[in-house]
């Protein structure tokens, strides 16, 4: 595993590249279930390339104890449609792209009829990627909070927007691969996975494997 440490990672939403390297290294991944949920995080965003640049997409929540809600009582909220514009961004943003015909139907189910929670939904778009990729890490979902993990490699901070502060695991430098809009934008790096399986399909483990974390 190339000295890469066993890391706690946070639940995130269709998680992007940087996300998927540490499942495809770490000898074991955790993922935090049990935190007082954060506001504007991955947990409830991603982002995607689309033909205006990248776009990021937020799934709206409700919050039964305001700040102070668990991760696990966060819900979906359904006052908009966010499901079928999310989709349909999606859409619009892969369907020339190589492999979207192939895989569209596993994402369009999970969008269509998203479940009560942000963790499960969350969960259905991680497994269906695991599936997609082949990629088949060791994961526990924590049982109860603990403020510090140690030994194990911290980084539920780490995909924070807005963070002034690199982590010495970061992934720094990612390998060009082919986007739909590259001919009208310089390559977008470490987009949420949907961007990685839809342009390059059975590549993207290949993809995942050569980037280390900790590593240039």
């Amino acid at each position: 595993m190339s000295g890469v440490p066993e890391v706690l990672l946070p639940f995130a939403c269709f998680p992007d590249i940087s996300y998927f390297c540490w499942l495809v290294h770490a000898p074991t991944v955790h993922i935090e279930l049990h935190e007082t949920y954060p506001r504007q995080t991955c947990r409830n965003r991603y982002i995607i390339a689309t033909a205006n640049g990248p776009l990021t997409l937020s799934v709206p929540v409700i919050r039964s104890s305001g700040n102070h809600t668990p991760f696990t009582d966060i819900k979906l909220s359904f006052a908009e449609k966010w499901n079928s514009i999310h989709w349909r961004a999606i859409e619009s943003a892969y369907n020339k792209s190589p492999f979207f015909l192939y895989y569209r139907d596993v994402f369009e189910s999970i969008f269509s009829n998203p479940p009560e929670y942000l963790w499960e939904f969350n969960k259905l778009l991680l497994e269906a990627c695991l599936e997609l990729t082949g990629i088949k890490p060791l994961i526990h979902f924590t049982d109860t909070f603990v403020k510090d993990p140690a030994p194990v490699a911290d980084l539920r901070k780490m995909f924070m927007p807005k963070r002034e502060i690199r982590h010495e695991w970061e992934i720094t430098s990612y390998e060009p691969y082919f986007q739909v809009f590259g001919d009208r934008f310089p390559f977008i790096t470490n987009l949420s996975m949907a961007d990685l399986l839809f342009n390059l399909g059975p590549e993207a483990a290949p993809y995942l494997r050569r980037h280390i974390p900790g590593q240039e």
